[in-house]
């Protein structure tokens, strides 16, 4: 077994391991249910930068440690506003930016989603070309439900994966879905019990390594290229319509509401 050379890095916020062609970056703040703070956005962004480094990689898998995958943004922090206060449209896009660093890995890349991916943790989930769920665990953007406009480009690839009518509704309700549901759905490529949920992607992994590597990044590519697939656009896109949201009453709510672990009481302003 191989590792990416580093020092002791077990307290780092995000882990990279390498196993033969295949490198595992682990989401590594329990504790905080692995959302994006300062710490794990800096820290993923420079773990995927030592992906791209790595020689002989020929698939990646992105995972988590407790039992989130990612909660998504850390409402407590100011990162979508800037030093004055004001809400940003580029500060949205840019505190989505590490989670789209995905979107620059060549090789084929797995989310082994062993726990809940909600908001943005769920559009890192579909940055991913494959994924593994727990079947028990939930899944979902439920932007709507704090008053928010999606990110990360989720209103463009949710409908191309799951069809319009169900896309609308997960989006529009903010509902969240088991990963079983999301199997059915074609969401997720499998969905199993939480302590399968590593090594069905590693599995998985390791078939996509055993083939030809130049054929595989090259199918990946023109895939994604007949699909006219650009996730990155579509998150720049809709990080100003988050950003216009932020702003409203109802958002303000919305957040305080989750915060507080109530129910949310919209005004429409």
């Amino acid at each position: 077994m191989n590792h990416a050379p580093s020092a002791d890095t077990s307290q780092a916020p995000v882990l990279l391991e390498q196993r033969g062609a295949v490198a595992i970056v682990t989401l590594n703040r329990a504790d905080n249910r692995n959302s994006m703070t300062p710490e794990l956005l800096d820290g993923f962004a420079a773990t995927i930068q030592q992906v791209r480094q790595l020689e002989g990689i020929r698939c990646a898998v992105i995972t988590g440690k407790g039992s989130c995958f990612s909660a998504g943004a850390d409402f407590r922090s100011v990162l979508q506003r800037d030093r004055d206060g004001r809400v940003s449209g580029e500060k949205s896009f840019a505190m989505y930016g590490p989670f789209l660093s995905v979107l620059e890995l060549e090789v084929p890349v797995i989310g082994a989603l062993q726990g809940h991916a909600v908001g943005g943790g769920f559009g890192l989930a579909l940055t991913c070309d494959l994924r593994v769920a727990h079947k028990g665990s939930r899944y979902g953007a439920n932007f709507a439900r704090v008053g928010l406009h999606s990110g990360m480009g989720i209103s463009d690839v949710l409908p191309r994966l799951i069809g319009v009518p169900r896309a609308l509704e997960m989006l529009l309700s903010g509902k969240l879905v088991s990963g079983a549901t999301g199997a059915d759905w074609g969401l997720f490529n499998y969905a199993t019990e939480a302590d399968e949920v590593l090594p069905k992607a590693l599995a998985l992994a390791d078939e996509i390594a055993q083939a030809a590597p130049i054929a595989v990044r090259l199918i990946k590519q023109a895939v994604y290229a007949n699909l006219g697939w650009n996730p990155r656009q579509a998150a720049r896109r809709e990080a100003f319509e988050q950003a216009a949201t932020l702003a409203t009453e109802d958002c303000r709510e919305g957040v305080a509401a989750l915060l507080e672990k109530r129910p949310p009481h919209f005004q429409g302003r």
